[in-house]
């Protein structure tokens, strides 16, 4: 077996017991996390209608990043923007959902950002 299987699997599982305990409503949506090796989406997601509020990432048209910005930069600045997009549809308080990731590096980066722009969770 290859160590990124089990890796991969070790994160589903992860996943699965953070979404157990963590639900996202209407009065409080949930954001949400993934990051790839290159690039962070972050949505912002109602479960008790099962559809996505805010979506953003590094490859929206939306994010002006440059080529030579570090990725947790990156993530601050897709924080922000989200932040701001969750504004202009009416969210302000969220649950926080690091998507089995540690919170450390891009996610933390991205939830502060998110905070910065006035997301509280």
């Amino acid at each position: 077996m290859a160590k990124t299987d089990q890796k991969t699997k070790a994160r589903a599982k992860r996943v699965r017991r953070i979404r157990k305990k963590i639900t996202g409503s209407s009065e409080q949506p949930r954001l949400r996390v993934f990051k790839s090796n290159k690039h962070i989406y972050a949505q912002i997601i109602d479960d008790s209608e099962g559809k996505t509020l805010v979506s953003m990432s590094t490859i929206d048209k939306n994010f002006q990043g440059s080529e030579g910005d570090d990725k947790t930069a990156s993530a601050k600045k897709v924080g922000l923007l989200l932040a701001e997009a969750a504004k202009n549809a009416g969210v302000s308080k969220v649950v926080f959902d690091r998507g089995g990731y540690i919170y450390h590096g891009r996610v933390k980066s991205l939830s502060e950002g998110a905070r910065e722009g006035g997301l509280q969770f």
